[in-house]
């Protein structure tokens, strides 16, 4: 078996989820592959395994929004990683492949792949640890990683600014560092129906439940007139949060064709609440995004990752009876 870590250093959203979902995509259809996650504010406890409801309260925001996406991969949960593995490699189908959502802070388990994701607003080499910056730990923790993502970047970035960033990450040689975008689809709207074009429209509420929603307020803003509503991360919402939704759409967003813009992990929340006639009329509509890998000259992301898992795997099969693999069952090997 592969595992893939997906984490960060920083307090606050970098985009783990939109990344976890293109590793999701690039191996889903190749081999069996699953994703642990903690499932953060979850109700349930111990080791879940999604059993097709998709429910936020039995998984968490981001692995119930996964489960939905992702119907061929096995979404499971747990507080402890190093459990939650076992459990999926005592499984009938056991998995080839193991995201592990979030798991950079931890050490019980050492990933074949680790991938350390840094905002482009707010890399780490410009951050101090808490309580005097943002970082969970220190700087020097970036060298667990093989890959680096600088996230959220431009669509183009200045040769010099790109390589002022790589140096100032201080990367060791067995290290490579990729640039990612982030890509928004048409709004969709909530219920299911045909996307809506934002250059279509009036206005829009924002309406985000998640740490960071300026570059989504960003992009809507670039189409038509934009007022924003931010709740608390990982938000339940509410009958009452509804009315106050409805009001200030009403009172804040003018024009004939308007609409209510939010998150797909807001949309994941608010599609299980229990009463739906307190939505009726509301248009609204979530918006999808995907990430952008940016080309590399050097290397390509895709190829880099690909080749350790297919290879790794390809390995095991072949040695998966021996004592030495039995031993070293649950610990990866870094192959870089």
């Amino acid at each position: 078996m592969t595992t893939i870590g997906v984490g960060n250093i920083r307090v606050g959203g970098c985009g783990k989820t939109p990344h976890v979902e293109y590793l999701l995509r690039l191996f889903s259809d190749q081999c069996r592959t699953a994703v642990l996650s903690r499932g953060y504010r979850r109700k349930s406890r111990g080791y879940v395994v999604d059993d097709g409801s998709h429910s936020t309260s039995l998984l968490g925001d981001e692995p119930a929004m996964m489960a939905q996406k992702f119907p061929q991969v096995t979404v499971a949960v747990c507080e402890k990683r190093l459990a939650g593995v076992k459990k999926l490699l005592e499984s009938d189908n056991p998995p080839q492949l193991v995201v592990l959502d979030d798991s950079f802070q931890h050490r019980y388990i050492k990933p074949t792949i680790n991938i350390l994701l840094t905002e482009y607003g707010k890399p780490y080499f410009r951050d101090r640890i808490l309580p005097f910056g943002d970082l969970r730990e220190p700087r020097s923790a970036h060298y667990r990683a093989n890959i680096i993502v600088v996230t959220k970047s431009p669509e183009s970035i200045n040769p010099i600014e790109r390589h002022n960033i790589v140096t100032s990450l201080k990367l060791q040689p067995y290290q490579k560092v990729f640039f990612s975008s982030i890509h928004y689809s048409d709004p969709l709207p909530l219920m299911g129906g045909n996307p809506l074009p934002l250059n279509t429209l009036d206005g829009a509420l924002v309406l985000a439940g998640i740490a960071n929603p300026d570059p989504m307020v960003q992009h809507v803003s670039g189409h038509c007139q934009t007022s924003l509503l931010k709740y608390p991360d990982h938000h339940r919402y509410s009958v009452s949060d509804l009315k106050h939704i409805r009001k200030t759409f009403e009172l804040q967003v003018k024009g004939d064709r308007r609409i209510i813009v939010t998150t797909e992990k807001d949309a994941v929340r608010l599609r299980q609440l229990a009463d739906k006639e307190a939505m009726a009329g509301l248009p609204i509509y979530y918006l999808p995004i995907t990430v952008y890998i940016h080309p590399n000259k050097e290397y390509d992301f895709d190829e880099t990752v690909q080749k350790i898992v297919l290879d790794n795997n390809l390995f095991q099969d072949k040695m998966k009876t021996t004592p030495l693999m039995k031993k070293e069952k649950y610990e990866s090997r870094d192959l870089f």
